[in-house]
């Protein structure tokens, strides 16, 4: 009786550009054997031996390779190949958008490594080490809770991030106060004031993550311009949720953001979303009855000559009526003279 034996494939890491070599698990050098990659047979000019010999992998040859012995084909191994890269030094980020609650801090590697990577990260604080907890939501972050306010004592950061091909670290410092950066401001809405050409009200919210308003209050910077120019116009506030602007060109699309900084420390926002308005414009009015009244009368003085008139209206901010041409087109009638 013959009996089989199965194989759990184990994983080899093998480093991109590099050549790797498998051996067929217990197999002595000359047995005869066949290779496959992904159940398709390998050419024999791969094999040294009875090992695989894979030059100059790339990411294409990531797979399973399992390897028989004999014309009998019995399975002798099976080797999981993960081709990747070993990290490059992570880029590291702390910042407190609800302070005086807490911070976090998040990372990410300038490149792929393409195979498992692992992150361990440090926080130091007046040499005691304070608890990084994993955030729910995004795996590349974490938040720590501040164990006192208004420290002087720094904290240090350290990051550092391992795979079956290597490690990197990195690291930071920072007092308390220079990571403070809310998140932008919200519900950001921008509309015209009616009979107002010129103004537009924009009024907006504090972030929802600000946790006290009241305690810790934050400033805020408006910029706004029209879509048919580059640059933009600035505005800070030092309180308060909304603004009139008063400089608006009558009738131009406009874009609007705000940021948010606290009052006294940290750095500004990000800008909010965008949002667009135009100033109020008055719908056109036709011309008055007395106006008709005087192209009728035109008509009748001229006798069998027709004669129409063309004008152009605008409004001014205060709504009054301006007729800035008017042209009078006359056609006479051709004259039929009887004979005698």
């Amino acid at each position: 009786m013959t009996v089989f034996h199965t194989y759990e494939p184990h994983i080899h890491y093998a480093q991109l550009g590099t050549n790797v070599t498998i051996p067929c698990g217990s197999v002595d050098q000359g047995t005869p054997v066949t290779w496959t990659a992904n159940s398709t047979d390998l050419d024999p000019s791969h094999l040294s031996g009875s090992h695989l010999v894979l030059r100059n992998v790339d990411l294409s040859h990531s797979g399973q390779y399992s390897c028989y012995e004999g014309p009998s084909w019995h399975l002798k191994d099976r080797v999981n190949l993960k081709v990747g890269t070993p990290p490059r030094e992570p880029s590291l980020m702390c910042r407190s958008n609800n302070y005086p609650i807490g911070f976090y801090c998040s990372w990410h590697l300038p490149s792929p490594t393409y195979i498992p990577d692992t992150f361990n990260i440090t926080v130091i604080h007046d040499s005691q080490e304070i608890a990084c907890e994993k955030d729910t939501g995004p795996k590349n972050r974490c938040y720590i809770r501040y164990p006192h306010l208004f420290s002087t004592k720094k904290y240090k950061v350290t990051l550092t991030v391992s795979n079956a091909l290597g490690s990197s670290s990195t690291g930071t410092s920072f007092d308390e106060f220079a990571i403070v950066k809310p998140d932008p401001p919200e519900n950001v809405i921008a509309k015209p004031i009616p009979n107002n050409a010129r103004r537009l009200l924009v009024t907006w919210q504090y972030p929802s993550s600000w946790p006290d308003p009241d305690s810790f209050p934050l400033k805020f910077f408006l910029r706004y311009r029209p879509l048919i120019i580059d640059q933009w116009q600035h505005v800070e506030l030092s309180d308060g949720t909304s603004h009139i602007i008063t400089d608006a060109y009558a009738g131009k699309e406009y874009i609007i953001q705000v940021a948010a900084k606290d009052n006294e420390i940290g750095t500004w926002s990000d800008w909010s979303v965008a949002v667009h308005a135009t100033p109020w414009t008055e719908e056109p009015k036709h011309l008055t009855t007395e106006a008709q009244g005087a192209g009728e009368g035109l008509q009748s003085w001229l006798g069998g000559a027709e004669a129409w008139g063309d004008s152009f209206v605008s409004h001014d901010a205060q709504g009054s009526v301006r007729l800035h041409k008017w042209s009078l087109h006359i056609q006479r009638q051709p004259i039929t003279i009887p004979h005698q």
